[in-house]
């Protein structure tokens, strides 16, 4: 009878375990560990980063443990940091940029373990949703194609071709992209583009850009670029062509101008579905969420160097993140 009744309290008490993870993250008498992946370092993801754990620990949550994880832009180190942490029973994981939430969803298939993604262009044409991905949600980066081409006429108004640039091996990119190109279709835009595998190709799809006529260029969220901005300017300032791109901290790293993704934004967004999830509402009961509102920023020090004159009417709506004497106003 004493072996029935310990049989009975033992089984019991792993459905009470099973059933209060089965509806969230709500330890209750432990830590709820979350752990924040990024592929790579650069402005735009660490920002995410910062961001997300600034608002954590400000929540007042004294429950959550927060650990963070980075790949550096290694694809075999992004898959063995997620099967580790699978490995470890982390209770939340936060993939920033879409291959690394593509890896958590790969790693973590057949676990209950939620999946809250952050900068994620397109999370459907990633395989972020759908009846497999009950435990995923997260926050989406995408930026409609209309801004993209409103932000170049704002600006240029007599422009001819627009130049696109992105990484073929971002899904994000190619997404954002691949909707650009559709809206100008729509609209008789004319338009070039180019694609790197690597960034050793950076300056040579530049300079193709160039040769075929465009007198404007445009980045989305492409981690890739972003890493190597300064690269990316040079060649085009050099023949006076403005960057524009998807994200403030593209600005700050010396874009001339952006309607997209502030990051900061973004990472408190992440941050309040984490709280959500970390007190015990499910995924599946989260809807993905898409930014709240876009930001606008121009670069004037790129201005300068582009030989752009901006008018107070040009100006109006925008914040200015770099001054003309290089000072950035990035993170205030």
């Amino acid at each position: 009878m004493k072996k029935r009744s310990r049989l009975f309290s033992l089984l019991t008490a792993a459905v009470l375990a099973f059933s209060l993870f089965a509806t969230g993250c709500d330890s209750s008498g432990g830590k709820v560990k979350v752990a924040i992946v990024q592929p790579m370092s650069h402005t735009s993801l660490d920002q995410i980063r910062d961001t997300i754990i600034s608002k954590l620990e400000a929540s007042g949550n004294d429950n959550i443990e927060i650990v963070t994880e980075n790949a550096n832009n290694d694809t075999s180190a992004l898959s063995t940091i997620l099967q580790n942490l699978r490995s470890e029973g982390v209770d939340i994981v936060v993939p920033i940029a879409t291959s690394t939430a593509q890896s958590a969803k790969a790693v973590f298939e057949g676990e209950d373990t939620p999946i809250i993604f952050s900068a994620v262009s397109d999370p459907d044409a990633a395989g972020l949703t759908g009846s497999d991905c009950q435990n995923i949600t997260g926050v989406s980066n995408n930026i409609p194609a209309d801004e993209i081409v409103k932000l170049i006429q704002h600006f240029q108004p007599d422009f001819q071709k627009i130049g696109f640039l992105y990484t073929s091996s971002e899904t994000n990119s190619v997404s954002t992209i691949n909707a650009a190109k559709a809206y100008c279709d729509e609209n008789n835009i004319a338009y070039e583009e180019a694609s790197i595998a690597n960034l050793s190709e950076l300056p040579t799809a530049v300079e193709t850009l160039l040769s075929k006529g465009v007198d404007t260029l445009y980045t989305g969220n492409d981690n890739s670029i972003a890493s190597a901005m300064p690269t990316y300017t040079d060649a085009a300032y050099s023949k006076g062509v403005p960057v524009y791109c998807g994200a403030d901290s593209m600005v700050a790293d010396g874009g001339f101008a952006t309607t997209g993704v502030n990051y900061v934004q973004l990472g408190e967004q992440t941050a309040d579905i984490i709280l959500q999830v970390a007190g015990g509402t499910k995924p599946s009961e989260i809807p993905y969420e898409t930014l709240a509102d876009y930001a606008k920023f121009v670069n004037l020090q790129a201005a300068g160097t582009l030989g752009l004159t901006l008018t107070d009417d040009m100006l109006d709506g925008y914040t200015v993140l770099v001054e003309a004497d290089g000072t950035s106003h990035f993170g205030e």
